[in-house]
């Protein structure tokens, strides 16, 4: 299991790693920027004096089918450690993906196959090295360690804590209440995790506050196997602009990958209320974006997302996109061009909108239509069906952002 990924190079073994030659002086408060918990209190400083390069790991989510900006902020905690020389260690979780971490959950994860896995483990690492150092990042498979353990071990295991302690955890006090189902591999997954850190030697892990219980048992589990524990360090969720959390279920999140246009465009969305948290979260930024025009404010955001995953020139090509398609009303300088649809007489728009505009679905569409959210050559249509006349060689809108142009006969 995970073949594939070592041998393209992305698993960087401990060993291999070159120890920094000089160890930068960077207060913890630079580092633990945006942390909620950094406990026990005191003991990252410790680390630190000790003048050696810490090896801080953060497991990874392989399950989601993009890398987003709430994954980047525990990332972006990462990055700042390695640039004063410590060491990145991103834990693949093939081995307890088979299980699925149950965190803020009612119910079990799907199973991902090895394949899926693998394949997705390559996306983060290529979409994480955005923000962090890919020469100063281990990528570790769980299953390496995890595999190995016999029925004995897996028990000296389980010694390392209570059901009690398990069942604290708000999810499974949640599903425990509710007579919901709890497998008893779901119970052994904070001790798996835990586990993790023993086999890497973690000086400190990151995750989000919702990890924080998975965090602290790893303090327990490596202190149970005599190794010294790592510190916990957590960072605040971040919120998306309908102010949840971002979700692939909701589809309401930025990937650090997607497309410039797109990018900019989403980023565009976050609302004048979540800008502090936004600018203190995803841009590092010490300044108040409530002490400048809301709007201009939105448009550097924007263009910092882009930046970073693509470049300067992509920014200011996606801002020109964004101005020119969204402020101005216009159809971008580039549109896909597609054949009419087979057939004579007339033809339905909703089919048409779901097959070449993205829309979800022809229900989807008929909504559209019917709220005025459809144009054809600029002109709002309330037509279900129109006249293949009438689409030859014209420019479709669904919405503000999506455009194609049917051939003329």
């Amino acid at each position: 299991m995970g073949g594939q990924v070592v041998s393209v190079g992305l698993l960087r073994p401990a060993e291999a790693a070159c120890p920094p030659t000089k160890l930068a002086a960077m207060g913890a408060a630079e580092l633990t920027r945006n942390a909620v918990d950094v406990l026990p209190e005191g003991e990252l400083e410790r680390k630190l004096a000790l003048g050696r390069s810490l090896r801080v790991k953060l497991g990874i989510d392989v399950t989601a089918p993009d890398v987003t900006l709430g994954n980047g902020i525990p990332l972006q905690r990462m990055a700042a450690f390695q640039r004063e020389g410590h060491t990145g260690v991103l834990i693949v979780g093939d081995y307890t993906t088979r299980i699925g971490d149950p965190s803020g959950r009612s119910a079990t994860r799907p199973i991902l196959s090895e394949e899926e896995i693998d394949r997705n483990a390559r996306r983060f690492f290529e979409h994480a090295s955005t923000i962090i150092d890919p020469d100063r990042t281990e990528v570790r498979f769980n299953g390496e360690w995890l595999a190995k353990l016999d029925f004995a071990e897996i028990l000296r295991l389980t010694r390392t804590t209570t059901v009690a302690r398990i069942l604290e955890r708000d999810d499974f006090a949640k599903r425990y209440s509710e007579q919901a189902p709890i497998s008893v591999s779901e119970l052994l997954y904070p001790l798996m995790q835990a586990y993790d850190s023993v086999a890497v030697e973690a000086d400190v892990e990151l995750g989000g506050t919702d990890q924080l219980y998975n965090l602290l048992m790893g303090r327990d589990v490596m202190q149970a196997y005599g190794l010294e524990p790592q510190v916990a360090l957590t960072v605040e969720l971040l919120l998306s602009w309908d102010e949840t959390l971002m979700s692939a279920s909701r589809g309401n999140y930025i990937a650090l990958m997607d497309e410039p246009e797109e990018q900019f465009g989403k980023a565009m969305r976050i609302p004048d209320s979540l800008l502090p948290q936004w600018y203190r979260l995803v841009m590092e930024s010490d300044s108040d974006p409530a002490s400048s025009d809301p709007m201009e404010a939105k448009l550097e955001l924007a263009r910092f997302i882009v930046r970073r995953s693509h470049g300067e020139d992509a920014a200011r090509t996606a801002e020109d996109h964004f101005t020119r398609v969204v402020r101005e009303g216009q159809a971008p300088e580039e549109v896909a061009e597609v054949p009419l649809p087979e057939g004579d007489g007339t033809v339905h728009l909703p089919a048409v909108l779901v097959e070449h505009l993205a829309v979800a679905s022809t229900s989807e569409a008929r909504r559209m239509i019917s709220q005025g959210g459809v144009k054809v050559n600029g002109q709002v249509v309330s037509d279900l069906d129109l006249p293949r006349s009438a689409l030859e060689g014209a420019l479709v809108q669904a919405g503000k952002r999506r455009f194609v142009r049917f051939r003329a006969a």
